[in-house]
């Protein structure tokens, strides 16, 4: 248990009169409350969001206050394993607990509290930011008019919560691990970063979009070894490397346990229009066509259920080559998409 905790947050454009029109931006895996724009001093570090969150953009904050939360538990200025725990004076490391999708939720109301806003024209978020979005529509219908659930699922097949298990362990089994007390050793255990990172990039990408990119490719021709000779190797590791420069294992290790675990079916004997039964939150379900980690076919069980439950859905299966990545991409279709959708929700407080 956590007596207490802090979230970094940041906010866009101005919260208006009557506090009505703030927009929540929840994050996926390894993003962070930085969602749009850049810092002062560091020009070349936009938001993982700023195609989408801006002045005129899709999520126009010349209309929203647009507020992105780091996550409980992650490594980007929330507490999290990284973070001093105030009872021993080290880094939480191992120590820090599990935490849910719903703990997520739940902190983010906190720190709306805090802020004055009791009630938000819409929360918005793919893959891991739209099960937030769905669990906020669920546990706090009367604070959310809107809900923008863009490439997500309402739980994971068990084939990705086998790639999170393939990840974990890639993490755990690395010498520089240390059971999780890596930093009391003064190691990163980036080789499993590196792997895991790797596996996960594989599905977020079509198999499409590998093929266009990188085919068979070769960097500098055969040299039968086992050093990175095809360019989608070569790439895979690029990424992997440069993510295990930046991001937490204690935290890879919570986020993907978290993603596991939501299920908000689970409660209601696996009858998901039961758990959307007390949903008030107009909804956008947003899906993509070569997505195969979240494949339409999951979006498509959350319309089905929400229409089973009578509530008020709209859905979009957009054609995009690019697999799960599409969500953090410029799309034309799926850009107007939500910019037709959020020029039609009032800033006012009555919806």
């Amino acid at each position: 248990m956590l007596r207490d905790y802090d979230l970094a947050f940041e906010t866009y454009g101005t919260l208006n009169a009557d506090k009505s029109n703030a927009v929540l931006v929840c994050h996926a895996l390894n993003a962070s409350h930085h969602v749009a724009a850049v810092y002062e001093d560091q020009p070349d570090e936009h938001g993982w969001w700023d195609n989408m969150v801006g002045s005129g953009k899709p999520v126009d904050t010349d209309r929203f206050f647009v507020i992105g939360v780091n996550n409980l538990g992650s490594c980007f200025g929330s507490t999290g394993p990284t973070t001093m725990n105030p009872e021993t004076g080290k880094r939480w490391g191992a120590d820090f607990p599990l935490v849910t999708v719903e703990d997520w939720v739940d902190s983010q109301a906190r720190l709306l509290d805090q802020l004055g806003v009791t009630t938000l024209a819409a929360v918005i978020g793919g893959s891991l930011g739209g099960m937030q979005a769905m669990s906020w529509a669920i546990r706090y219908p009367q604070r959310i008019r809107h809900a923008l659930v863009i490439a997500a699922a309402p739980n994971l097949s068990a084939q990705n919560i086998a790639f999170n298990e393939v990840a974990r362990q890639a993490i755990m089994s690395d010498s520089a691990f240390h059971n999780g007390a890596f930093a009391d050793y003064n190691t990163v255990p980036k080789d499993g970063l590196t792997v895991a990172r790797m596996i996960g990039h594989i599905t977020y990408i079509s198999d499409d979009q590998m093929e266009s990119k990188f085919g068979r490719g070769l960097r500098e021709g055969l040299k039968f070894s086992f050093a990175p000779e095809f360019q989608i190797e070569s790439y895979l590791r690029y990424q992997g490397e440069k993510f295990s420069e930046y991001y937490d294992a204690n935290t890879y290790l919570r986020v993907t346990k978290a993603l596991d675990y939501f299920d908000p079916a689970r409660q209601f004997e696996g009858d998901l229009s039961r758990a959307f039964a007390g949903i008030t939150a107009r909804m956008l379900v947003i899906s993509f066509t070569t997505d195969w980690r979240f494949s339409p076919a999951r979006s498509r069980e959350i319309v089905k259920a929400l229409l089973d439950a009578d509530r008020d859905v709209t859905y979009a299966e957009v054609n995009a080559p690019h697999g799960h990545d599409a969500f953090l991409l410029d799309d034309r279709q799926y850009h107007a998409i939500v910019r037709g959708y959020l020029r039609g929700i009032s800033t006012g407080a009555a919806t």
